[in-house]
């Protein structure tokens, strides 16, 4: 794919993020329509807290991370992070997820670290690799959470997104935030970002902010780790041995120039590659005219693992948060095991 077509496929997730987080006029023209998504928003959270629709509760502890924006704002690392975290304290977590952009004919659907993310999604295909844990996915989280507690041992759910799937209960709300990009404009679909109103951030037990956190909330930290091979992951290369080089940096997440920022950082000269989240990558789309080493997320690369394209690299990221985050976590968790109300 040229550099052209490239441009194109992205084209209008570039105008959406001048609309949503610029001073674009659409928005200001799509605030009546705002106001019809925020009341059919609110109308349908009545419907569960009021009884008209079911609410399904899970025999164990929920952990719900979402957020109020569309788009990536970092879930999936720190999804990683509490896996490993609850392992630490002698649980057994499974995670769900919905599987978004997998292609199944039926759901819910169990998530191997070799499963087809064509099916599953690739986001769920990262997670399972990285936690070893069971994974479920299903577009109805209670579906998924009710087949993994049915197929596994766990003793906790950790859902991945699913904020405003209120016909899951939760027993812990984490909403994550973007350090740099925040809420954007402020405003509900489709003249901002915003699934929820600002407010709703005020209901949920923790705030994460992928980078410099506001008051009251908790920074996480991205740390990437060392370059995998994608053709054969049991290759790795040091940061350090890039830098003599100029490299191609692909993205097909919600903030792609997170993950630049972040090669830049590390000292590599970087030709950036944005694509549309999600984007089903062809083995045209890595086609660059040179021989450099191509470094992508790892949500890219487990789609396009199988190219077998050797220069191709994905970079991990790990997940830190502060201990205070770790020590009221865990004190919400036994409150919950109290037999108090958690959330």
């Amino acid at each position: 794919m040229n550099a052209r077509v490239r441009k194109g496929a992205v084209w209008w997730v570039e105008l959406l993020d001048r609309v949503w987080y610029g001073r674009h006029p659409a928005s200001v023209a799509l605030v009546p329509f705002s106001w019809l998504f925020r009341g059919a928003t609110a109308l349908r959270r009545r419907c569960f807290t009021s009884g008209l629709l079911t609410i399904y509760h899970a025999s164990v502890p929920v952990i719900v991370v979402g957020n109020l924006t569309v788009g990536g704002s970092g879930k999936t690392p720190l999804v990683i992070w509490l896996a490993g975290y609850l392992k630490s304290l002698g649980l057994n977590p499974g995670i769900v997820a919905r599987g978004y952009g997998g292609r199944a004919t039926h759901w819910p659907q169990q998530v191997r670290p070799d499963s087809d993310p064509e099916t599953v999604g690739d986001e769920a295909v990262v997670i399972a690799r990285r936690t070893r844990c069971p994974v479920a996915v299903d577009p109805t989280r209670a579906a998924a959470v009710a087949a993994l507690i049915e197929h596994s041992g766990c003793d906790v759910v950790i859902s991945d997104d699913g904020l405003q799937h209120y016909g899951l209960a939760r027993d812990v709300e984490i909403a994550v935030v973007d350090g740099v990009r925040r809420l954007g404009n402020a405003r509900l679909l489709p003249a901002g970002p915003l699934r929820e109103p600002p407010q709703r951030l005020r209901e949920v037990d923790f705030v994460v902010t992928n980078g410099i956190a506001g008051r009251g909330e908790f920074a996480m930290k991205y740390v990437p780790v060392n370059p995998i091979n994608v053709a054969d992951r049991r290759q790795a290369i040091d940061f350090a041995d890039l830098r003599s080089t100029q490299v191609h940096a692909v993205a097909g997440i919600g903030n792609p120039e997170r993950f630049f920022q972040m090669l830049k950082n590390k000292g590599l000269r970087i030709v950036p590659h944005p694509f549309p989240d999600h984007h089903r990558y062809r083995a045209e789309d890595l086609a660059f005219d040179d021989d450099c080493p191509i470094l992508m997320t790892e949500k890219d690369a487990v789609k396009c693992e199988r190219f077998g394209i050797a220069r191709c690299w994905s970079v991990p990221v790990t997940a830190e948060l502060p201990e205070i985050f770790a020590q009221r976590l865990q004190a919400l968790l036994m409150r919950g095991d109290d037999g108090q109300e958690a959330a």
